[in-house]
């Protein structure tokens, strides 16, 4: 049982890190298969009580891995942290199957009452770097959280949050497909294109407004014919008085 965990481990780190080479590699080289592999060991210790030696067994792996993870988090298959220095998961955080984290996060709690206060993450959602998912919250199953975002609300499945603090952005369908740092980078409008954009249409819409006055003030055409035609008599009587000199 406990080989066929460890194989699992590090076959989903391997699906999702391109740079793994080898199952070895990943097995002796990579932080986070050792941190959840210890982590399992003293949240296996917390519950039945041995509160001490499983926190011991924690800080260990703290200061192995610089990943940090309280003992009484609920942590499902297949968990993987990319880089995984910085992270921090607090004892009440749950996270499903097949949950992806990169470093920086945090999972953290925004009370101190006892019982449930860190989120919870349900399977197949992915972190990006510098996140911070803070309070009881749950980030449903699929979901994408980009890079730094600071996430204090629920956040729907298959839905991407980004910023400060974390808004869900469309499209809201969901994904299936891997999301690096939890960002997408494709698809994305062209920042440049979209206020040339607005400029044209904030430019027609001026348009639009002179020639909406220049149609209020423009006279009938039969009162500018009398007005030319006056104009014109004005002149030609002008052209016919004598013209005096001095003599």
């Amino acid at each position: 049982m406990v080989f066929k965990r460890l194989r699992e481990e590090i076959d989903g780190t391997m699906r999702r890190d391109p740079a793994a080479r080898s199952r070895l590699e990943v097995a002796l080289l990579y932080p986070s298969v050792h941190a959840v592999l210890l982590h399992r060991v003293a949240n296996s210790l917390w519950r039945r009580n041995w509160k001490f030696l499983g926190r011991a067994i924690s800080q260990f792996a703290r200061s192995l891995t610089g990943i940090e993870i309280h003992p009484g988090a609920t942590i499902g298959q297949r968990f993987f942290i990319d880089h995984g220095m910085g992270v921090v998961i607090g004892e009440t955080a749950e996270i499903g199957d097949d949950v992806m984290l990169y470093h920086g996060v945090t999972l953290g709690g925004t009370s101190l009452r006892q019982g449930k206060r860190h989120p919870t993450l349900e399977s197949g959602v992915i972190v990006g770097a510098g996140a911070k998912i803070l309070g009881p919250i749950t980030i449903g199953a699929n979901a994408r959280i980009g890079a730094n975002a600071v996430v204090v609300k629920d956040v729907p499945a298959g839905a991407t949050a980004i910023g400060i603090a974390a808004r869900v952005v469309p499209p809201r369908e969901q994904r299936s497909e891997f999301m690096a740092y939890g960002t997408p980078t494709t698809d994305l409008p062209d920042p440049v294109a979209r206020a040339i954009g607005g400029l044209v249409d904030q430019i027609d819409k001026l348009s639009a407004r002179i020639n909406e006055l220049e149609n209020k003030t423009q006279l009938p055409d039969a009162v500018a014919t009398s007005r030319v035609e006056g104009e014109n008599a004005d002149v030609e009587r002008v052209t016919k008085l004598p013209i005096r000199t001095r003599g």
